[in-house]
């Protein structure tokens, strides 16, 4: 068994509770789901979103869907020129027998274009 990152990005479609917690949450469900992880399986995760979103915590939107027993921590990314605005970024740190190259990183809607090499992936 390993612990192993697995990484994730999407965009809000604005700063609003709401709209934080649907993208926070539908990207959770798409990396447990595309590397077959069980949420016990999972040690802790490390969310930051871009300084334009500051209406809720990623952490929070994680809580609310049952993520109550793993360590969750919020921060803001660096401010750094053409940054993409409204993006939740999270690194998962997983218990898994995958090899690195098994390993999915998922990156949705606007994050998209983070990874354009890979995909969604």
């Amino acid at each position: 068994m390993f612990c192993r990152g697995v990484r994730g990005a999407t965009t809000a479609s604005e700063n609003s509770k709401e709209a934080i917690a649907e993208a926070t949450q539908a990207l959770l469900r798409e990396m447990l789901a595309a590397n077959e992880i069980e949420l016990e399986a999972v040690a802790s995760a490390f969310f930051t979103c871009t300084p334009d979103l500051t209406a809720e915590f990623p952490a929070w939107a994680a809580r609310q869907i049952g993520w109550t027993e793993i360590a969750l921590m919020c921060a803001h990314e660096m401010s750094v020129p053409g940054m993409l605005p409204l993006c939740i970024r999270v690194l998962l740190h997983v218990n898994t027998e995958k090899s690195l190259r098994q390993i999915r990183h998922i990156y949705t809607r606007g994050a998209i274009n983070l990874r354009p090499a890979t995909g969604s992936q």
